[in-house]
């Protein structure tokens, strides 16, 4: 007969402390029945709940899965509930500070270094912009929509929203933005392209955005003011 995961926990752990020889094991398991299926889905939310929270894993495996022995086997677990939700809060919490740090010095030293090179201009607010190509005609106001094109980018390149990539420019009143798009949109005539550079307490702050914009992001943006919408 074939034994499920579930069944086999006590397998599994000693297979963890085998080391190589265990790695090899647990890789050539197979999921074969729906129980098989229910519990490699556990699992893999496990994994993936541990890895969002932590924002970068590290677990010990074997301690972790005598937890899941001692818990499932109604053992005395060596951490009741209660002082384990507080030790994954407050390492969560130390783990989102730290990120959110290196994002904020990470972001506050691309903007000094950016405002030395030629051709970007520094506001008061903070907010840094390139004039790549100027428009004509009157600015929009703030109660004006507006349409763009634009491209948005973490100061690391990487690309998180992009009007060019979806083929369709977007509509917008300019107060409905980030306050470093409505500072920039106000000083734009139809035509213009620029690129932004904003700092966080222009963009969306301490918090971001989940899964896509840390908290505490300097953001640069490609930004074409194609027309003022009235």
């Amino acid at each position: 007969m074939k034994k499920t995961l579930f069944v086999s926990i006590p397998i599994l752990i000693f297979l963890v402390l085998m080391s190589c020889s265990a790695q090899k094991a647990i890789q050539k398991s197979k999921v074969q029945t729906e129980l098989d299926s229910l519990s490699y889905s556990y699992g893999v939310l496990i994994a993936k709940f541990i890895k969002e929270t932590n924002n970068t894993p590290s677990v010990n495996e074997v301690v972790f899965a005598k937890a899941i022995y001692d818990y499932f086997n109604k053992e005395k677990t060596l951490i009741n509930e209660k002082d384990a939700e507080n030790i994954v809060k407050s390492n969560s919490m130390k783990r989102n500070k730290q990120v959110s740090n290196k994002a904020k010095d990470e972001g506050q030293k691309y903007l000094a270094e950016n405002k030395k090179k030629d051709g970007v201009i520094t506001l008061p607010s903070g907010l840094q912009y390139k004039i790549l190509k100027k428009g004509t005609g009157e600015k929009p106001k703030e109660t004006d929509k507006v349409k763009t094109h634009y491209k948005g980018l973490l100061v690391n390149g990487k690309v998180f929203d992009s009007s060019y990539d979806r083929g369709e420019p977007a509509v917008f009143p300019v107060n409905g933005v980030i306050k470093g798009w409505t500072e920039a949109l106000l000083l734009m005539k139809p035509g213009s392209k620029w690129i932004l550079y904003i700092p966080y307490q222009l963009a969306y702050g301490e918090r971001g955005i989940k899964g896509v914009i840390p908290p505490f992001s300097t953001l640069i943006f490609e930004i074409e003011l194609i027309s003022i919408e009235n």
